[in-house]
């Protein structure tokens, strides 16, 4: 258990990491490393790997909100149903169930704000157990996912001595 969490702590911050380097970090055998990812893979440890694209450096002028959405739960499932179906739009990118004045943290993507409503008004917000909607849109990304988007712009002020 101890070789896993090493692994997917590496991975964690560098999914380029092929098994070969891993395996001379963490002074073990390289095809036990690769058996360990394998295993890993197929027990739903790993998910996925995902690449943070800084988009806008290529002038993509897509749109991304976070929607706060009070739901009325399920007797027996409470959020779990309504959860799911959520994520099963394309749109969305994550979900999540929160403490505080609203249930879901929702996460979509569009090409255009207008999409985003069309998102809300005609898939979300017809949900039955939906009760109330609150969109926020992102305006800029300084960092994601441990990675900061744009470096500190160098001071260029003059040194000023007295």
């Amino acid at each position: 258990m101890e070789l896993k969490k090493k692994i997917l702590g590496l991975i964690e911050h560098d999914a380029k990491l092929n098994p070969k380097t891993i395996a001379v970090m963490l002074d073990e055998d390289e095809t036990v490393v690769r058996e360990t990812l394998k295993l890993l893979e197929k027990e739903s440890y790993i998910l996925g790997y995902n690449t943070i694209i800084n988009w806008e450096k290529f002038g993509e002028d897509g749109v991304t909100a976070m929607i706060e959405v009070k739901v009325a739960p399920e007797r027996e499932v409470g959020f779990h149903n309504v959860a799911d179906r959520i994520c099963r739009f394309p749109e969305v990118r994550s979900v999540y169930l929160m403490s505080g004045t609203y249930d879901l943290s929702v996460v979509v993507c569009g090409k255009t704000m207008k999409d985003i409503s069309k998102f809300v008004s005609q898939k979300l917000s017809t949900l039955d157990q939906v009760q109330s909607t609150v969109t926020h849109f992102i305006l800029k990304t300084y960092k994601q996912e441990n990675f900061i988007f744009e470096e500190p712009e160098e001071d260029k002020r003059l040194v000023v001595s007295p």
